[in-house]
């Protein structure tokens, strides 16, 4: 009848089901799932945070480790400077005679000793090449690329000590490439007794880039004195003569070099300065302010 609605159809529930089944598999696009936009959005907040606090404790180890740097180099420039006191007490100290033990000298190193006897200059030998110690010179050439230092060497000369009755090796100083060779030199060639004040000398060990000893040659790079001993029937026991000993035509004497690098200071205001940059760099990314309310 006209004007009275129509009654709804009514379905089987199980119908319906299947239809909604139906539908789903057609449209796979827009099957419903849960959310994971809040998750995932959570898990990377945690993870950068993680990564931020790592790389905040690890970059304050380099102003840690600079700091640390900075004050073993403290330590270390007092050690120098009183290793450099002993050592100018010990050069400026009145010589004491020559102990005929080896093994004593090993704590005399730079101490003045004063010997008796005769040298034996048959048996010379030659550390080369070498230049002569001058202040005055080396002050002048301070800075610059080139030397004007002479090339030479040392003559080490046999000495046999009168009162110890032994023979050590006396460096008697620096001759020219040109007087090496003794018969150029005979002036100097002291002959008889004389008394000598040199500095004790210890043996040293081949440097890395110094070429080895020729024995054959008489060509010494560095002091051994075992073997210079050996090859010239001496004890192993080395001085350095002093300047007084320097004769007209000889070699001059005086030519112990003493240089202790004392560097201390300027690794201290690197490794300090390095500690205060970076802990301001580190302050200025990691401790923030709080925004102004």
């Amino acid at each position: 009848m006209r004007g009275q609605p129509k009654a709804e159809t009514v379905r089987d529930p199980e119908e319906k089901h299947n239809q909604s089944r139906r539908f789903a598999r057609c449209l796979p696009g827009l099957a419903w799932r849960p959310s994971r936009s809040g998750s995932s959005s959570a898990e990377a907040t945690a993870a950068k945070a993680h990564d931020d606090a790592f790389l905040q404790w690890f970059l304050l180890l380099i102003p840690g480790t600079a700091f640390g740097l900075g004050t073993w180099q403290v330590q270390r420039r007092k050690w120098k400077l009183k290793l450099i006191a002993e050592l100018e007490s010990r050069i400026m100290a009145e010589p004491i005679p020559l102990p005929a033990d080896p093994l004593e000298l090993r704590n005399l190193e730079y101490r003045p000793v004063k010997v008796r006897g005769h040298f034996d200059h048959s048996k010379e030998l030659y550390l080369m090449p070498r230049t002569m110690v001058d202040p005055a010179r080396e002050a002048r050439d301070a800075g610059r690329l080139s030397s004007t230092a002479e090339s030479g060497a040392h003559v080490v000369t046999p000495f046999h000590c009168t009162d110890l009755g032994i023979t050590i090796l006396v460096n008697r100083g620096f001759v020219p490439r040109k007087k090496v060779n003794p018969e150029t030199r005979l002036k100097g060639q002291i002959e008889g007794e004389v008394d000598l004040v040199g500095m004790v000398r210890l043996t040293e060990t081949r440097k890395p880039f110094v070429p080895e000893n020729n024995p054959e040659r008489n060509h010494w790079h560095y002091r051994d004195l075992e073997a210079m001993a050996r090859l010239t029937g001496a004890e192993p026991i080395f001085i350095d003569a002093d300047f007084k000993s320097t004769v007209p035509g000889g070699p001059v004497g005086g030519q112990t070099r003493v240089t202790l690098r004392n560097e201390h200071l300027q690794y201290i205001i690197t490794w300090y300065g390095l500690c205060a940059a970076t802990s301001y760099l580190w302050c200025k990314k990691f401790l923030r302010r709080p925004p102004a309310v």
